[in-house]
């Protein structure tokens, strides 16, 4: 089983949302960067994934979800409607992955940015590496046990 980390702003879509989601399951779409997007690709049934809120006044690691369903077509690529709509991808050549994440736990407190950067063992953590900003990226075995062990 992979390890990840995904980025998200807690007005968009925090641990908060996960846990009281119906089967605390959201699918998680509108991911357009390539990179993030091949990361998505590589997800698996059963990968467990932080959750980092960003883009708020407390960043941080706030709780746990794991991959209930691996990659598949991301559906808003292909509603107009939706922010993540675009025009350029077709039901035959998708360009965009979705997966769905199932809410697991909150952690007992948020692990701040800056305490990650500090703690020994994290320094090839993407999320710690200056101008690092994939909203999608593999944590490693170690890299998650100091987290997880830093959590509590």
């Amino acid at each position: 089983m992979a390890k990840w980390l995904v980025k998200s702003e807690p007005a968009e879509c925090g641990i908060e949302d996960f846990a009281k989601a119906p089967d605390g399951v959201i699918p998680w779409d509108g991911v357009r960067n390539y990179q993030a997007r091949n990361f998505l690709a590589q997800m698996a049934e059963g990968d467990e994934v932080f959750l980092y809120h960003s883009s708020c006044k407390h960043i941080g690691i706030a709780g746990i979800v794991t991959v209930i369903r691996s990659a598949y077509p991301d559906p808003t690529q292909f509603d107009p409607e939706s922010p993540y709509y675009d025009g350029k991808s077709t039901r035959e050549k998708p360009r965009w992955q979705a997966v769905d994440m199932k809410y697991v736990r909150t952690l007992p407190g948020l692990i701040p940015l800056e305490e990650l950067k500090s703690m020994a063992g994290l320094e090839d953590l993407p999320l710690v590496r200056k101008g690092n900003r994939l909203s999608v990226m593999p944590v490693g075995e170690e890299e998650w046990q100091i987290i997880l062990n830093q959590a509590g």
